[in-house]
């Protein structure tokens, strides 16, 4: 597809748009479902669906590997860094690939290679090969392949639905992934007793093959202008954040999202939480619990994004969600009774969907087309590196002053970092799309 037919796509997505009536009665507060009557995307969400759950399962299987090979939790920990490193790496990588070759053929490339990962970890698991180093090595590739994967399908989603749907796009991509995360290893610690990990890796395989049926469809997305670089190394890569740098709004979005998770994230301390203050109830019951609340509330955000999803002033939304965030955190840890604390982490995970609806729709708003998939791939790297700076942090925090303590200091310091950043720079304040 040319310059031209891309923008032909976009005039009928608009036009299409201005056909859909407004939605009435409790329907307004209902998810806004309105990107799903683009076929393109819906084709790109369907794939998403298929393997939310699917890949959970291996991000179950594979540390349950590890640990039956060994005994080890340490050598559990070491498999999951093995997979964060390549993950950065190719994260900025795939962002400077998806900006310089059609996005749907790398798409095919990567989800095929993701897919032909997932069989080999059913090959070894099936031969009995019973070794850790060639499961981080498998690791290690497959999460190199989502790190190429993740900027070019999230670049891609703006050019299949108009601007004014993108925090709708985001919320419907977001209620699933939740899911996921949920219903995954839910499901992983029901079928492990019954068929075992072999079979989680090819239930994992089939669903993949799914996905990459679904990108065949989708329409060719190469680079709109004739002059888009055609290579893909450290002076493209440098360029995106050269770009950051100079576009505030982009910078600043970056900056939220850093805030909340770095020193609001305190899943580290779950489990010192779930056996002090909590222990009274079960700390099983506790920890899942703590773990499950704010996926749940992120869900539920999701079923009801209509309330949300046609605001105009992103920059507002996202400074709102990141202090309600910290604000819930805080309650969180003041919090003595197990269902309160589990409520206030629901209302966490209500903000983090609604942060991430908007910093994902200025991404690619803000953003012109030929750097979207640069941004996306900052965006993969923040994503999956604040979680883990958190940990470090929380936890050495709570060793340090008690978990209550540190997750309070936590919620209040993201409260209060982010209304500083807001009032010393506007531009997030004053950007709306």
């Amino acid at each position: 597809m040319d310059t031209s037919e891309s923008s032909t796509e976009q005039q009928s997505a608009s036009t299409a748009e201005e056909a859909i009536p407004a939605r009435r009665g409790w329907r307004r507060w209902a998810m806004d479902t309105r990107p799903l009557r683009r076929p393109a995307y819906r084709r790109l969400w369907s794939s998403t669906v298929v393997t939310a759950v699917g890949s959970q399962l291996t991000a179950v299987a594979v540390p349950k590997q590890v640990y039956d090979i060994t005994g080890s939790s340490a050598w559990v920990g070491a498999a999951s860094l093995a997979g964060l490193l390549p993950l950065a790496v190719f994260a900025l990588w795939g962002g400077a690939i998806a900006d310089s070759m059609d996005r749907r053929k790398l798409l095919l490339i990567t989800n095929s290679g993701i897919a032909v990962t997932s069989v080999l970890f059913w090959l070894q698991a099936v031969t009995g090969l019973d070794s850790v180093a060639a499961l981080m090595v498998l690791l290690a590739v497959q999460q190199a392949f989502w790190g190429l994967n993740a900027p070019a399908r999230n670049a891609s989603i703006a050019r299949l639905v108009p601007a004014d749907e993108l925090p709708a796009a985001n919320a419907l991509g977001s209620p699933v992934m939740q899911t996921g995360q949920v219903v995954g290893p839910l499901l992983a610690g029901v079928l492990i007793p019954v068929i075992g990990l072999a079979e989680l890796y090819l239930i994992d395989a089939l669903a993949l093959c799914v996905t990459v049926w679904a990108v065949v469809r989708l329409p060719a997305l190469p680079p709109l202008k004739s002059t888009a670089a055609r290579r893909a190394g450290v002076r493209e890569i440098a360029e995106g954040f050269r770009y950051i740098a100079l576009h505030k709004v982009l910078l600043l979005s970056f900056l939220a999202d850093v805030i909340a998770m770095v020193f609001g994230m305190p899943r580290a301390l779950f489990p010192q939480l779930a056996g002090q203050t909590y222990g009274s109830y079960g700390e099983g019951l506790a920890l899942g619990l703590l773990f499950a609340a704010i996926p749940i509330g992120a869900v539920a955000g999701g079923l009801f994004s209509g309330t949300f999803s046609r605001a105009r002033r992103h920059g507002w939304m996202v400074i709102g969600a990141v202090v309600a965030w910290g604000a819930a955190i805080t309650g969180f840890g003041l919090s003595g009774s197990l269902w309160l604390a589990v409520v206030f982490l629901a209302l966490a995970g209500v903000a983090d969907m609604v942060s991430m609806v908007f910093r994902g729709a200025i991404l690619l708003s803000a953003a012109t087309d030929e750097m979207r998939g640069r941004m996306q791939g900052v965006f993969t790297v923040v994503v999956a590196g604040g979680p883990r700076l958190a940990d470090v942090l929380h936890g050495t925090a709570g060793s340090a002053f008690g978990a209550r303590t540190a997750t309070v200091g936590g919620g209040l310091l993201v409260v209060v970092l982010m209304l500083g950043l807001a009032a010393a720079v506007p531009a997030l304040r004053r950007y709306r799309v």
